[in-house]
């Protein structure tokens, strides 16, 4: 007879808990991005991050790094390219748009990753975009522009949109950059590959923090900003790779991709729930525009 499982052996199985959690670790980055202003310095944030991120996950894969280095070393180009793309640059432009934007702002731009993936992916690989998918870009992206102008024609027609949501939809789009050239990378443990790409965003982030260094930019962390760097860690770099490593094992890449478009979900909810931004109309409008045109894309679309 053999014992039943703990609520943690559950859990573990459980792979939409799993990705819930995800999501929610992700969606949480985008909170910590405000939280972050004048607690500590964007660049200070996206190297101690990464630098972190480097100190504890290749100790715990050191045998299956040195297993696979002949292979990473054998493709440094490609693999600095991706940490560059979706680690460097993406979190270097949040959290400088968080000086310019809200948090619920970062969210639901970030929704508009999976419709620039569809453009990127037709660039690079000539995919086609079926009429249904082209529908469903032009909504999302007609949802991007509601949420840059704040729902205001008059900004949209002086283009006098913030910096902030600029930065942030150049962000996503370099994060799609990377998820689209993510298809060719070596065949590899996920967390491995993870660990390494980590280890070239901490390497290209340095300049940034010595150039904000020399621009008197940089100051001391303050407790809370401490702290957050703590969250940014643990949640979305390290325990967010782990839950979502293991939830693909489960069931699959395909229907573990769809849940990522539940961070521009949770990220205005938490943005509300812990740091009282308001959630106006315009939002509730990019939001179904956002959410609508993925669904559009990648249900109907198929």
């Amino acid at each position: 007879m053999h014992p039943s499982p703990t609520w943690l052996q559950r859990a573990w199985a459980n792979a939409y808990l799993l990705l819930i959690l995800t999501t929610l670790m992700w969606g949480g980055n985008a909170v910590a991005s405000r939280l972050a202003v004048g607690n500590i310095s964007p660049m200070a944030l996206t190297s101690f991050r990464w630098i972190a991120v480097c100190l504890i996950m290749p100790f715990l894969l050191r045998e299956q790094l040195r297993k696979h280095w002949p292979v990473l070393r054998a493709r440094w180009r490609y693999v600095a390219m991706l940490g560059v793309l979706g680690f460097t640059a993406f979190n270097t432009l949040m959290y400088l748009a968080a000086y310019s934007t809200s948090a619920i702002n970062i969210g639901i731009l970030q929704g508009s990753i999976p419709v620039f993936v569809l453009i990127g992916a037709l660039l690079a690989y000539r995919t086609p975009i079926g009429s249904m998918q082209a529908l469903g870009v032009a909504v999302t992206l007609l949802g991007v522009v509601v949420t840059a102008s704040r729902g205001d024609i008059q900004v949209l027609m002086g283009f006098r949109f913030a910096a902030g949501d600029l930065l942030m939809i150049l962000a996503c789009a370099l994060y799609a950059s990377y998820t689209v050239a993510i298809r060719n990378r070596p065949a590899i443990p996920g967390l491995v590959f993870f660990t390494a790409v980590a280890c070239v965003a901490c390497l290209f982030s340095l300049p940034l923090l010595a150039g904000e260094i020399a621009l008197g930019k940089f100051y001391i962390p303050t407790a809370k900003g401490w702290a957050i760097l703590a969250f940014t860690v643990i949640g979305p770099s390290i325990l967010s790779q782990l839950l979502f490593m293991r939830a693909i094992e489960i069931i699959g890449p395909g229907r573990a991709g769809v849940f990522v478009n539940l961070v521009p979900v949770f990220a205005p909810i938490l943005a509300v729930l812990i740091i009282g931004e308001p959630f106006g109309l315009y939002h509730a409008l990019a939001l179904a525009l956002v959410l609508g045109g993925i669904f559009i894309a990648e249900r109907l679309g198929r």
